[in-house]
């Protein structure tokens, strides 16, 4: 294998000819020179942000360099999201050891439980049983999963609109938790090496935080941090699946994975914030198409699903959160209902 993350198996005459279309256009080339001006960017922002941590020292101010560091954290994430995707290494070896830092010492998330995860989204985007992404925890994505709910789960599910983005503020310690469990699983890949780095990046983090800073102060910078960490995330991927289609699975792999996908409009700012993810149909069908490749896809794909009758969605940010959270309240209708009864 020479990517990172395995393809998704693909079929049908229909994704034959766009991905020929595609191919001839030369959007599968891989792009090292903006891969390296990328990581160089991205590793100055996150290095910058730790030698302000380091130079205000003991600070309330603190908090504001917790926001930057979120932000830095984020886009370390997304770096390492392509890397998995085997954008940027033509080698599964280059990729992993690459992935690894930037996953589990930079920003504390195992990188081998992440990429097995993402990697059966993909193959089954918004599929109910399937996809990992939309199984029924805090928040549930399909109707049928309200039945059944009781106590404090029903009342955030009957109010789930509301509670998504003050539940995203969690979504980072919700990866790091998920992390941990993963690893004891007797399945998983070099587990000894993914705890480990873990383990090196809590005690490096954890130390940071308490050498630097009073008690008060790293308490408060733990929170800040993690949640803008998580809201960032959150903000990144809620555009792209939710509210659209939940699929059977006999779908075709091009209508699989067009009609369960939300593009978000924007120019070049949109695109650096989310990662090139707001190319989510684009990004679907080409998993391995580097970042910035994908807004050049787009009208040939776009194109193509006209003429095959297939629905393109595509609307601005504000919007696609609208439909988003629009989705998770008529989700939670039946519990409504039932508390009304």
């Amino acid at each position: 294998m020479t990517s990172a993350m395995k393809r998704p198996r693909v079929s049908g005459s229909d994704f034959a000819a766009l991905n020929r279309r595609i191919a001839e256009a030369g959007l599968l080339d891989r792009r090292p020179a903006y891969y390296a001006v990328r990581m160089t960017v991205v590793t100055a922002i996150f290095a910058g942000a730790w030698a302000a941590f380091v130079i205000l020292g003991e600070s309330w101010w603190q908090l504001a360099v917790a926001v930057l560091m979120g932000v830095a954290f984020s886009q370390v994430g997304l770096l390492a999201h392509d890397v998995a995707h085997g954008q940027v290494f033509r080698t599964r070896r280059y990729s992993c050891l690459v992935g690894r830092i930037a996953g589990n010492v930079a920003v504390g998330m195992s990188y081998g439980w992440w990429q097995e995860k993402h990697t059966r989204h993909h193959n089954n985007p918004n599929h109910d049983d399937l996809d990992p992404d939309v199984q029924p925890e805090v928040l549930i994505w399909a109707t049928h999963s309200a039945l059944g709910r009781r106590g404090l789960s029903a009342f955030i599910n009957r109010h789930q609109a509301g509670f998504f983005f003050p539940l995203l503020t969690l979504l980072s310690l919700d990866l790091r938790i998920s992390s941990v469990k993963a690893l004891r699983k007797p399945g998983m890949r070099r587990r000894g090496l993914e705890a480990g780095l873990l383990a090196l990046h809590a005690v490096t983090y954890l130390g940071a935080l308490a050498l630097v800073l009073t008690p008060w102060q790293a308490a408060a910078f733990f929170v800040v941090h993690q949640g803008v960490f998580g809201v960032y995330l959150g903000m990144t991927f809620a555009p792209n699946h939710k509210g659209m289609p939940h699929p059977t699975g006999d779908e075709d792999y091009l209508r699989k994975q067009v009609l369960t996908s939300r593009n978000v409009t924007g120019g070049r700012l949109i695109d650096a914030a989310l990662g090139g993810l707001n190319h989510q149909i684009e990004h679907h069908l080409f998993p391995a198409m580097p970042t910035p490749n994908l807004r050049r896809a787009k009208p040939i794909v776009r194109a193509y699903c006209a003429e095959l009758g297939v629905p393109y969605a595509e609307t601005g940010l504000i919007e696609s959160y609208r439909q988003a959270l629009r989705y998770l309240h008529e989700v939670g209708e039946p519990l409504r209902q039932k508390a009304a009864a």
